[in-house]
């Protein structure tokens, strides 16, 4: 079955074909446990390189040694707020990546963690927009992405991503220090504290939540943010019960 869920407040504007996203659930879990691990996340990118072509910063830690060799040290430059060896790699006057090359990453093989560990499908999971117009190209791709629904399940998940990252934009004020600051982070958070959003019995979209308890499921994810994901969940169960 095809994508029902629609992105918030973003215009179809590609009639290119469609992407299978996968089954919501298996790629509900795997992204979960890959936020955790930072394993990295398998994307079927296929020749899609948006995320390249964005205006994205990408964080390097100073552990990356392979990936800070393939980088001019020119191109680089110290991370705001983070401990020393911590780098950013920026773009090009064009919101390119300097390491995209004839359209394709010249350093693929080695590429940094931040790369690795992209999925654009968390944002139409979540149910917005990649961010501004310099995320118009990813935007643009992320309606092609189509979940499958085998059943109810799916798609009672997938609501409740997306009522997580709704109600989390609608109440940003009362997160303080915790509330996201752009569309990454949202879907991201919202993929993190969905749960509270669901019934326990049947996984169906129960009652929304207090304010109360959605803050202390992000606060808990907050805390929790190095731990496995099981315990994860349990955390977030937990403060939201």
């Amino acid at each position: 079955m095809g994508n029902d869920v629609k992105l918030f407040d973003v215009v179809e504007v590609s009639d290119q074909q469609d992407l299978s996203a996968g089954r919501f659930t298996s790629w509900l879990r795997n992204t979960r446990t890959a936020l955790v691990t930072k394993t990295g996340a398998e994307v079927p990118c296929g020749e899609c390189n948006a995320c390249c072509r964005s205006s994205y910063f990408i964080h390097i830690g100073p552990e990356e040694t392979e990936a800070l060799a393939q980088i001019p040290e020119d191109l680089l430059f110290a991370a705001p707020g983070q401990p020393e060896g911590n780098v950013v790699l920026g773009f090009d006057e064009d919101g390119c990546c300097p390491m995209l090359i004839d359209d394709n990453c010249s350093i693929y093989e080695h590429r940094p963690l931040t790369c690795r560990n992209y999925d654009c499908r968390i944002f139409p999971a979540a149910g917005i927009a990649a961010g501004d117009k310099d995320k118009a190209l990813i935007t643009q791709h992320t309606l092609r992405w189509k979940f499958d629904y085998p059943d109810e399940q799916d798609r009672a998940q997938h609501r409740a991503v997306q009522a997580a990252a709704k109600f989390i934009g609608e109440h940003a004020e009362s997160f303080a220090g915790e509330a996201p600051s752009n569309s990454t982070q949202l879907a991201i958070l919202a993929i993190k504290v969905h749960e509270v959003f669901l019934n326990d019995e049947d996984d169906s979209i129960g009652k929304l939540p207090s304010v109360l308890e959605v803050v202390a499921a992000v606060k808990a994810v907050m805390a929790a943010n190095e731990e496995p994901a099981a315990k994860l969940n349990q955390i977030i169960r937990d403060r939201g019960a």
